[in-house]
């Protein structure tokens, strides 16, 4: 396993999202212009891509949003989504960052409350799906 903290977007973190997010899930407005400024996590098994998460500084001061997390179906049941999660927060940590952000689906919520990220606020509907604020002191 090789998991990468990349400054750009490549074609496997991109086909993931496709396989995930639009294929699997339905979403539709996948791709934005948050993707030409954040920094990317990549994890790798076997030279196969795998799963990714994207973060990026937050509208809060010391905060650093993470988002864009997925793992194809057939690597899931691994603890993969932990370990790209904590790389992520490893280096958003190195980067000074002192809180993250991330914007839940609800199913997923005990998957983030289980790595110490707590809701903030009511659900609401992202593409139709609900979502949930969370965040997590570093």
């Amino acid at each position: 396993m090789i998991i990468q903290i990349l400054d750009h977007i490549t074609e496997e973190i991109k086909q993931i999202r496709v396989d995930v997010f639009i294929k699997e899930q339905g979403f539709e407005d996948e791709f934005d212009e948050i993707d030409e400024t954040a920094k990317f996590v990549l994890l790798s098994i076997d030279g196969k891509a795998a799963g990714t998460c994207r973060y990026f500084p937050s509208d809060t001061v010391g905060d650093a949003h993470i988002g864009r997390m997925a793992v194809r179906k057939l690597y899931r049941g691994q603890h993969l989504g932990t370990k790209i999660m904590m790389a992520s927060e490893n280096a958003i940590r190195r980067d000074g960052f002192k809180t993250c952000s991330l914007s839940a689906q609800v199913q997923a919520k005990p998957f983030y409350e289980s790595l110490g990220y707590r809701a903030e606020g009511d659900e609401y509907l992202d593409e139709g799906c609900p979502h949930v604020m969370m965040r997590k002191v570093l």
